[in-house]
Parts: structure tokens; C-alpha cells; sequence
């Protein structure tokens, strides 16, 4: 299972002094020494870390291949197209949200998503859609006729934290309040199990399966397990870990306990 380390919230630290350190591609040589076998970065509509130009110097310097999360918005796929990064990954967007919250609403009759697709594999860029894991969500992603899929962990990551770290039970995805802790193991277990099937059933449609978002040294050896998974990508826990032991343990560490 191969390591994408997202590298935003190298930037956000930049950008909370506006200037350029930490530099990100000197971060990007640590990802490779330490092993990582991708860099993930996110355009957002609003900059808010990432910017054009790291965009550009950073497809143009990396030794690794750069996963580029974007919106479908016009003006960041002509970004997208323009730059060539070796994929994308196609992702919702919303200015107020802290992070993405949850997968690509698909439709073959979705114009704006269909010309991104086309307008993306015509420059000769991988197309990966960002999605819940649920079937419907596999079968219209092998109709659009993209490479990649990445599943949204977020359900699995909320409901760990809930039970192994006494966190509240206020997220968005949760409806109910305090549920009792045999009622979290097993809605653990399920979403492990919808992971392996959708990840089953994409590999049978021939699509490459990736999975990402807020894994982390604890709960990321269960979603490891799922040998039909071929990639996860992961940032902030692995920035948060490297204030403390450093870029390179941070991933060694992180591909450590992915590779068992």
C-alpha cells in the first residue's frame, strides 16, 4: 500500500507568517528520503495554502508524483490542465468549511463534472473522484470513466475518535447523541466492512482504489488491512506528529504501521 503525504498544512503554517518557510519543496525531498511514494496538495478555491505558484514549482521540482486535489470549477481546471500535475482528484469544495466534509455528489448528467473528466484526460492527467463509499458512488465513477477512486474515511475516522477518544459525539455525521459504546464498536465494524466491499467492487470494475481523509497512528492499521486499497493519502496527522519527532520519523512511522 503505497503513502501519499499531503503537504497543505506545511503551507498553512507558511501562511501564517506570509512568508516561505517552511519551504515546501524542501519538504517534499523529506517525503521522498523518508518514503512516500506521492505528494498530495490541494488547490482550493480560496488559497487559503496552497497557492498557484507552489502548484507550479512544486509539479515542475518534486521527484514524486504530484496527486493535486481541485474543485471542477472552470478556472482551476484550466489551472489543472495547464500545469499537467500526474493526477487529480476531483473533491466538493465550500469556502466555510474547515475541511472536505464528505464526497463528490455524482451525475452522468452533471455537464460541469463530465467536461472536467474530458478536458483532464486530454492533457494526459489521471482523473480520481473523491467519494463516499457507497455502491452507487463506485458504478457512476466506472460510468464516467475516471481511473481512480478515493474514499472519504471520515465516517470511520469520527466514529473511532468518538470511541477510543472520548471525544464529543457532535459530528455532523453522527445523529445521535452519547451512544453507548457497544453501539459504536459495531458501527465501527460496519463501516469497515462497506469499505472492503466498495473497494472490492471498484477493483472488479477496474478502477484503482485510493481512501484519505482524517487517518491518523491510530486508527489507520484497520483501514491498512483492506488489501484493495492501493494508496492513502494522509496529511495532517503526519505534519501534527512532525512538530514533535521531525518530517522524516513522522513518515516512517506513518509507513510503518500501513505496511504492518
Amino acid at each position: 500500500m503505497k503513502l501519499g503525504v499531503n503537504i497543505d498544512h506545511i503551507a498553512l503554517l507558511r501562511e501564517a507568517r506570509g512568508v516561505n518557510n517552511p519551504n515546501l519543496i524542501e519538504a517534499i525531498g523529506i517525503c521522498q528520503m523518508a518514503g512516500a511514494e506521492q505528494i498530495t496538495i490541494h488547490l482550493r478555491e480560496d488559497r487559503r495554502h496552497i497557492n498557484d505558484k507552489d502548484v507550479e514549482d512544486i509539479i515542475n521540482h518534486s521527484p514524486l508524483p504530484i496527486n493535486l486535489e481541485c474543485s471542477i470549477e472552470n478556472e482551476i481546471i484550466d489551472i489543472v490542465c495547464k500545469l499537467r500535475p500526474h493526477r487529480a482528484t476531483l473533491v466538493p469544495e465550500k469556502r466555510e468549511e474547515v475541511t472536505t466534509e464528505g464526497g463528490l455528489a455524482l451525475s452522468l448528467e452533471n455537464e460541469k463534472l463530465t467536461t472536467a473528466i474530458k478536458r483532464l484526460q486530454e492533457h494526459e492527467i489521471e482523473v480520481s473522484l473523491f467519494i463516499d463509499p457507497n455502491a452507487q458512488a463506485v458504478e457512476l465513477s466506472s460510468h464516467l470513466g475516471v481511473e481512480w477512486v478515493e474514499f472519504h474515511t471520515g465516517s470511520y475516522s469520527n466514529i473511532w475518535a468518538m470511541l477510543y477518544s472520548n471525544l464529543p459525539q457532535t459530528n455532523h455525521t453522527i445523529k445521535e447523541l452519547e451512544l453507548p459504546r457497544t453501539t459504536l464498536k459495531e458501527m465501527l465494524q460496519s463501516e469497515l466492512e462497506t469499505l472492503n466491499n466498495v473497494a472490492t467492487l471498484a477493483k472488479f470494475t477496474e478502477l484503482k482504489v485510493a481512501a484519505g481523509h482524517g487517518l491518523n497512528y491510530q486508527n489507520v492499521h484497520e483501514i491498512a488491512k483492506i488489501t484493495q486499497i492501493e494508496e492513502l493519502n494522509i496529511g495532517q496527522s503526519i505534519v501534527a506528529r512532525s512538530i514533535f519527532s521531525g518530517l522524516y520519523k513522522a513518515i516512517t512511522d506513518m509507513k510503518a504501521l500501513i505496511n504492518g
